[in-house]
């Protein structure tokens, strides 16, 4: 009994048994293809790594030529043939597989998106520009008796326009990664490639912009004629300063002529504004931008100066209708001389990049009592450096360089009356537009006037902060919390500064004692901030109002020399923040820095 019980026991347990053998099998086999899987994902991954290190080091050799297109077009090839098989390396469906693992997965993921979206931007995006910019130089922009061949431009209208669409297009997909679960050092590779993808994208869509705007606005499809502005840094107005010299410059086929200048001192005051003001903008600048051209660089957003600009102009001259107005500063005047060299004028000066600043600014007032005498020393200046750029002895890759500095710096805009023209300049620093908050930077404006009369704001200098106080990063990559604007005017004027010729000082004339300095300020919050508080040194108290969707606070402050005052903001950041916060500010005779905080940044 025992025996045959013994029997039926082991015959009853046997198929559990082998039921046993065959789950630890098919477990030791999932095992088995985990760890193989596993392996085959990491050995991918790494060479994926590697690929896409030794693009990056090719890519750090293109952005040293991206001066001269046809330069770094040799490297796209390598770069793409890299990118190819790091993409190639994290799309296999092992891959993919491993993407829907917790933890892991959101890892591989990221690492892939990254990987294919470089290599959309090697492989579709810069390839077809690479093959035209082959076969185009920098030396194009170089004027052959005074005309620009313009052919060049036209024949990679296409592949930029490509290029840049190309570029957006994964820039966008790098920036909709969700950094949250992803590991610190993973997270900083993905934040390394948004900035190098945003700034690749920056500068392709300069260069789609350029091949568009170049040929028509010198003329390609017809004459045209534009109103340049030279906006005067020692008297601040929101854009820079006030339109002290002006010129005329005509194009027709390339060809560039200079067809007339004159003083903004030749113009009435208005007894209204030529052209209707926005009534946020009146309501806080009054009918001054419209009614002294002086004036129509106050209001911080170069399409309606540009436009004023067109009407005084034409009111002034017949009712000819210049195509655009365009604005540049000393500074920016500077930067252009370090493509031309120094330029001799016909008072024997040596005009150069190291006194361009000093002596239009400062000694020309020191030197000629007569305003007419120094619109004369500007225009003659002005015409020089003209002469010297059509001439063609420029250096085009420093030209491009200083052109590109001085429109970073906001020192250098455009406007067009032309619809089409000025869809393209829409978007860019040229465009002078009010700061706008979007997914790159949350944007505030710090815009500085003079209340003298005067030539003082030589001597002043304006300083801004701004930083999170407290901040948390959402799922999205978008910030929330409190942030302060701090703003320092301080006056550097000599302790004797009253003794200074009356024009500098400004001589009273608007009820500020000679030597003393009246700055009027506007700060611009961002689109949908929540003011929380508000201070200046002295309780002076602020005015303001709201202009396009911005809280504008707005306060006057009168310094003697060596003195400054101070005026904050904190806001509470509108929702879905950028984690940026950047300042946009009134290009000063100092160098303009880049003012920002990032939330979470050490």
């Amino acid at each position: 009994m025992t025996s045959s019980a013994n029997r039926s026991s082991s015959r009853d347990r046997g198929p559990l048994r082998t039921g046993g053998i065959i789950f630890a099998s098919v477990l030791g086999a999932l095992l088995l293809i985990a760890v193989i899987a596993t392996i085959w994902v990491g050995a991918r991954g790494a060479m994926a790594y590697g690929h896409l290190r030794d693009a990056q080091a090719a890519a750090a050799d293109v952005r040293a030529t991206l001066t001269d297109p046809a330069a770094a077009s040799g490297a796209i090839d390598s770069i793409a043939a890299e990118t190819s098989a790091a993409h190639a390396l994290t799309s296999d469906p092992v891959w993919r597989a491993a993407e829907t693992l917790p933890w892991v997965g959101p890892q591989l993921a990221a690492f892939a998106t990254v990987a294919a979206s470089i290599d959309d931007v090697a492989g579709t995006a810069l390839t077809p520009l690479a093959e035209v910019a082959s076969t185009f130089s920098v030396d194009a922009l170089r004027p052959v008796d005074g005309r620009v061949d313009l052919s060049g431009f036209v024949a990679i209208q296409d592949a930029a326009a490509t290029g840049a669409s190309g570029i957006d297009r994964a820039t966008a997909s790098v920036d909709s990664i969700d950094r949250t679960p992803l590991l610190a050092p993973l997270r900083t590779a993905v934040d390394e490639v948004s900035a190098l993808l945003r700034e690749t994208r920056d500068g392709t869509g300069a260069l789609a912009r350029a091949t568009v705007l170049l040929p028509a606005m010198l003329g390609a499809e017809g004459p045209r004629d534009y109103l340049v502005l030279f906006q005067n840094n020692a008297e601040w107005r929101s854009l820079g300063g006030i339109p002290g010299a002006m010129a005329v410059i005509h194009t027709d086929g390339g060809a560039m002529t200079l067809a007339g200048q004159e003083s903004s001192s030749d113009y009435p005051k208005y007894d209204t504004s030529v052209l209707p003001l926005e009534p946020e903008a009146e309501a806080i600048y009054g009918q001054r931008p419209g009614r002294w051209i002086q004036n129509v660089t106050q209001i911080p957003d170069f399409t309606v100066s540009g436009a004023l600009a067109r009407e005084m102009w034409a009111r002034e001259h017949g009712g000819q209708q210049v195509d655009g107005v365009l604005s540049l500063d000393p500074v920016a005047l500077s930067y252009l001389l370090q493509a031309t060299g120094p330029v001799t004028l016909p008072t024997g000066d040596v005009l150069t990049a190291e006194n361009a600043v000093p002596l239009l600014l400062n000694e020309v007032y020191q030197r000629y009592e007569r305003p007419a005498d120094q619109d004369d020393f500007f225009a003659a200046a002005a015409a020089s450096v003209f002469s010297a750029l059509s001439a063609g002895g420029v250096d085009p890759a420093a030209l491009v360089s200083a052109l590109a500095q001085a429109g970073d710096e906001h020192r250098l805009l455009i406007w067009s009356a032309h619809p089409d023209d000025q869809a393209v300049l829409d978007g860019t620093t040229l465009a002078g537009r009010l700061p706008a908050t979007d997914a790159e930077a949350t944007r505030f404006g710090v815009y500085l006037n003079d209340g003298t009369g005067s030539k003082m704001d030589y001597y002043v200098a304006a300083d801004s902060t701004v930083a999170w106080n407290e901040c948390v990063i959402g799922s999205a990559g978008t910030a929330s919390g409190t942030a302060t604007l701090s703003v320092t005017v301080t006056s550097n004027a000599p302790a004797d500064a009253a003794n200074l010729p009356s024009y500098i000082t400004g001589g009273g004339s608007f009820g500020v004692p000679g030597g003393i300095v009246r700055t009027m300020g506007y700060l611009y919050l961002p689109e949908g901030a929540e003011l929380l508080d508000a201070t200046i040194t002295g309780d002076l108290g602020f005015g303001g109002g709201m202009h396009d969707g911005r809280r504008v606070l707005t306060f006057n402050v009168d310094l003697a020399p060596g003195a400054s005052a101070t005026a904050t903001a904190t806001v509470r950041a509108p929702a879905g923040s950028s984690p940026q916060l950047l300042v946009e500010s009134t290009p000063t005779i100092a160098p303009t820095p880049i003012v920002a905080d990032t939330c979470g940044a050490p």
